[in-house]
């Protein structure tokens, strides 16, 4: 699940939910329900959570085990 993949990355980072809200411009309550799989991830907050932990789509999406971006 995509949303256990972003979990650990928001708590590895020692973040709270309303932290990374803040910081991609959406409400602690949709990114609560991002993170338990009950709303699917649009490409613009794919985009920003990619950009903000600094890993690539592909790792947030589970396709690799490999969170480096390849520039």
């Amino acid at each position: 699940m995509t949303g256990n993949r972003i979990r650990d990355l928001r708590e590895d980072s020692d973040l709270t939910q309303q932290q990374v809200a803040d910081a991609i411009g959406i409400t602690q309550r949709k990114y609560s329900y991002i993170e338990t799989g009950q709303q699917q991830l649009t490409d613009d907050i794919l985009i920003k959570l990619a950009n903000f932990y600094n890993v690539s789509i592909d790792y947030l999406l589970r396709q690799t085990a490999n969170p480096k971006r390849n520039l």
